[in-house]
């Protein structure tokens, strides 16, 4: 079966939350250590800072009509490429290609860099062909990794609303860490008081961990993980920028008895085999629609399981394009759900598309229906840009 068509589209808005809130999400109003605190006119809100780009979904259609969708981040910047150059390439492939088609798109991208834009273009198109491949024979996309490794996907919670997330059955929290460098002692103070509220909240039996951001450098992420060491964290999570690979080898020698993950806003499989092959990492944390889609992330988790190591997708708990991979690789034991919704708001309010399941006790289910079981009519879907 050929690809007919590669389309970049919108779909109609989902409705937003309608339950009452009980207080504003953490989100509203916190500060989170990010790589721009350095500058004060920069430091107290990521939106400050961060691109509006619009998210849009990659549509492929095979000749009998059966389409597959992939959403696909960062707007127009990742449109471009996929309609003006991988589109013109891919149509009249063989569908079901997937390897060829992903090392077509990594190869061709070359001139222009496939790290970053290019790799978010690949994530979506690449989505979207695994989600076509169900359809098309008629299997969840979970079935065409060689089924499940579990019933049920182990999830935590990731933000600062804490007593919130115990509500709704969480048994592992992720906190966003407020302070970095610039911050000085006291950052480093107020970073400790935050952690030790939340092991005082949560007790013994509820893990934490805590997430950085690409904010610190190597000396703060040795200075505050042997200050929080009483609080026994799972692990500490992207504390420096990901190009600085060294520095993750240094942390690594400084910090030997430390779990140290790191990856979201890594690029492609190459940095990940780097930093498996120097043992720099406990937990790899690819994102299915940054790093080069589930057929990049099969490739690390693979790697990662021959060397022993974990595999925890960034956001993976979130949609089914994370849970069909989580739950049929043997090393992805856990999926992370980032809560951006009010107190009070069911989880599943904040869901923005279909086929995605809320956390019960902790844990989610995964669907059943061919390809990722996102079902978006046709005809709410319109040209994007």
């Amino acid at each position: 079966m050929k690809i007919k068509s590669i389309e970049c589209l919108q779909a109609r808005p989902t409705p937003k939350a309608t339950s009452k809130v009980r207080r504003p999400a953490w989100v509203a109003n916190a500060e989170v250590a990010n790589p721009m605190s350095k500058f004060e006119e920069f430091k107290r809100y990521r939106s400050s800072w961060l691109p509006a780009w619009p998210g849009f979904w990659v549509k492929v259609t095979a000749e009998d009509g059966t389409f597959g969708l992939g959403p696909c981040s960062f707007g127009c910047a990742t449109a471009v490429i996929i309609q003006d150059h991988f589109a013109k390439l891919l149509v009249g492939q063989d569908a079901l290609a997937i390897e060829k088609l992903w090392d077509l798109m990594f190869r061709m991208s070359k001139p222009y860099g496939t790290v970053g834009l290019a790799s978010s273009a690949i994530s979506g198109v690449d989505l979207a062909l695994w989600d076509l491949a169900g359809k098309l024979q008629g299997k969840p996309v979970w079935q065409l990794l060689g089924g499940k490794l579990r019933e049920k996907i182990f999830t935590y919670a990731t933000g600062n609303d804490v007593d919130w997330y115990l509500e709704c059955g969480f048994k592992a929290v992720k906190l966003a860490c407020p302070y970095g460098p610039v911050d000085g002692v006291r950052g480093i103070d107020l970073n400790e008081q935050l952690v030790a509220q939340t092991r005082d909240q949560v007790g013994d039996e509820v893990e934490i961990m805590l997430d950085c951001y690409m904010a610190f450098d190597v000396e703060y992420t040795v200075r505050l993980a042997e200050r929080l060491r009483p609080y026994n964290l799972k692990w500490i999570e992207e504390y420096l920028i990901p190009e600085d690979l060294d520095g993750h080898v240094a942390v690594r020698e400084r910090l030997p008895w430390q779990t140290l993950a790191t990856g979201e806003h890594m690029y492609t499989p190459w940095p990940f085999q780097w930093l498996i092959k120097r043992r720099a990492l406990d937990i790899l944390q690819p994102d299915i629609h940054w790093v080069g889609g589930l057929t990049a992330c099969r490739r690390i988790a693979e790697m990662a399981d021959v060397a022993g190591l974990t595999v925890c997708l960034h956001g993976g708990a979130m949609s089914p394009y994370g849970t069909h991979l989580t739950i049929a690789m043997p090393n992805m034991p856990w999926g992370e759900y980032f809560v951006g919704t009010a107190p009070g708001v069911p989880l599943a309010e904040g869901h923005s598309y279909n086929g995605t399941f809320a956390p019960v006790d902790s844990y989610v289910y995964v669907s059943d229906e061919p390809g990722f079981g996102v079902d978006i009519p046709a005809d709410q879907l319109t040209p994007f840009g």
